[in-house]
């Protein structure tokens, strides 16, 4: 879905390139020459341009948005369903499942590994003082 979006953007961006190309600027520009014996007068072509310029203009907008949308919704975060985990065994015996506060579990879930302990407590700060603490 999001690919064929996608290439009609494409075509309305290059419609779009096209028909602005078209119109007569004050300078010129590359507008066609309008003769009042064409298939349409000069009057009737510029009609024509302008307003086919305000709809392709208003399609590329609303296929941005749509393209928009549908990228947000493709790159959604997964969710991990806790009825799925299975429940780790703490050093009592007793089953709880992961992620509950309190005990960590004693293995990696993921790689079956033994945990390692956190690292022990930081020293104490150095006084607020402006004292330089002793050596222990």
């Amino acid at each position: 879905m999001f690919t064929f979006f996608l290439i009609v953007q494409t075509l309305v961006a290059a419609a779009l390139v096209a028909v602005i190309l078209m119109q007569r600027s004050e300078g010129g520009g590359l507008g066609m020459g309008g003769s009042p014996s064409g298939l349409m007068s000069a009057r009737g072509a510029a009609d024509f341009l302008t307003r086919a310029t305000s709809i392709l203009g208003g399609l590329f907008v609303i296929l941005s948005i749509v393209l928009a949308g549908l990228a947000a919704l493709e790159r959604a975060p997964m969710r991990i369903d806790p009825a799925a985990v299975a429940p780790a065994q703490t050093p009592a015996g007793r089953t709880t499942p992961l992620g509950t506060p309190g005990q960590a579990p004693a293995t990696d879930p993921l790689t079956g590994a033994a945990r390692q302990a956190p690292p022990a407590a930081a020293p104490a700060p150095a006084p607020s003082n402006g004292a330089v603490p002793i050596a222990q």
